[in-house]
């Protein structure tokens, strides 16, 4: 399994000596990727006494494509994953454009997953449609695909309009790997039809079970070999942890599929920025005894 770490970014803080230490332990340890949230805009609580979101204004991120951008500049080997970006809440060949940069500058290093998000606010800010985002983010990712590919393109969709024209550079090879997020049975049907994986959770063992054969059997439909769509899910992981219980998890998951994991050390009760690093350095022990 290929096993990463979650950006604690809502609780690392704005030390740019913490962050380094950060992202350079996580590749000292092996940790093969490192995955990154994506929000524009926390909503101001103060006029919204119903809000059930679980981000607001008070929680901090970090844009990811520069966010990477800067963690590429002081690595060598992790890879970076948006976990998702919220596609159709931006311009997509602007996404393109700024996706190609990145896989550049980290030497083919990123792997793009994209969502629809949940938060109206954004959308209603960055003049963007809510109610289409789902249906919308199929033609940009075709979209996005046929910029990476060609030096030039015209594209005549539902949605984008370009005549003759293309980015550059593109990026290492001509593409980037797209994984999708989202709990909608849409979703994980598009994910067997065009994605290159997924990223999510799931509660029990056999909900994943039945989220993957979705996924496969859309696959199976397309033609497309399922055991070429990766499956990526967090494992939420607190200071005391016990090895054997999360042994245990973990030969679950690999067990029904599973073949991303990604360490989340957010919202534990850790006293400070550290304490992350203590903890991902204590469930590398956990790996190392797989």
């Amino acid at each position: 399994m290929n096993f990463g770490v979650v950006f604690p970014q809502t609780e690392i803080g704005t030390d740019i000596s913490l962050i380094k230490e950060y992202i350079q332990e996580a590749e000292y340890q092996n940790y093969k990727h490192v995955l990154a949230y994506d929000h524009i805009l926390g909503a101001n609580l103060d006029t919204r006494p119903k809000w059930t979101g679980p981000y607001n204004k008070s929680h901090m991120f970090y844009e990811p494509f520069i966010l990477f951008s800067y963690l590429a500049s002081i690595t060598k080997n992790i890879e970076f994953a948006t976990g998702i970006i919220i596609l159709p809440q931006r311009q997509t060949a602007l996404v393109a454009k700024q996706a190609a940069t990145l896989d550049i500058l980290s030497n083919g290093r990123l792997r793009l997953g994209i969502g629809t998000g949940w938060n109206k606010v954004e959308y209603i800010a960055l003049n963007e449609n809510f109610h289409n985002r789902g249906i919308r983010s199929v033609e940009q990712i075709k979209l996005m695909r046929k910029l990476w590919k060609n030096n030039s393109i015209t594209f005549h969709g539902k949605w984008h309009t370009i005549d003759n024209a293309g980015i550059n550079p593109l990026p290492t090879n001509k593409s980037i790997p797209i994984w999708l997020g989202g709990y909608h049975k849409n979703v994980f049907n598009r994910v067997g039809r065009i994605g290159d994986g997924w990223i999510g959770f799931f509660k029990t063992k056999e909900e994943g079970l039945r989220i993957i054969d979705i996924i496969k059997s859309a696959a199976e439909r397309n033609k497309r070999n399922p055991e070429n769509i990766g499956i990526e899910v967090p494992i939420t992981i607190q200071k005391d942890f016990k090895h054997k219980e999360i042994l245990k998890k973990i030969t679950t998951l690999n067990n029904i599929g599973v073949t991303h994991i990604s360490i989340n050390t957010m919202n534990t009760g850790l006293e400070n920025s550290k304490s992350h690093l203590n903890v991902i350095k204590e469930f590398k022990k956990v790996i190392d005894n797989l």
